[in-house]
């Protein structure tokens, strides 16, 4: 069995600082760390139980990209509003999905998916049997 001590998502944007804009001021991650300098630095953001790590520069942006951010939020619809009064673009607004999840869907600047997501008090999820 692999020991994970700690993980994160790497991306490489296509204009980091465009990047580091959307995921501070319009999604409003907190910076866990920075190293480098100048404009390709890279910076770590903290999500909650993990970490996103925007480094280096790609020259373009995949078609359809792998990668999808899950992001667990407490009131997907307070953040809906918060991210719409911030100019994000809102792919598809908050939806109730058929598993019982409320997921609302974003993408950043180079168009990496990411979904926000609550949890109802009522779903499994919030549940662990023999716990």
């Amino acid at each position: 069995m692999v020991h994970v001590l700690s993980s994160r998502i790497l991306l490489q944007p296509t204009d980091p600082e465009r990047s580091r804009a959307f995921y501070v001021e319009q999604l409003g991650l907190p910076v866990y760390r920075e190293f480098g300098t100048g404009p390709d630095r890279g910076t770590v953001y903290f999500l909650g139980g993990g970490f996103l790590e925007l480094s280096g520069r790609r020259d373009d942006a995949p078609r359809s990209p792998a990668t999808r951010i899950w992001l667990q939020v407490a009131d997907v619809a307070a953040v809906h509003e918060e991210l719409r009064t911030k100019g994000v673009d809102i792919v598809r607004p908050p939806v109730q999905e058929p598993w019982g999840l409320i997921e609302m869907w974003i993408a950043d600047p180079d168009g990496t998916p990411i979904v926000l997501v609550e949890v109802p008090a009522d779903h499994p999820l919030r549940f662990r049997p023999g716990i």
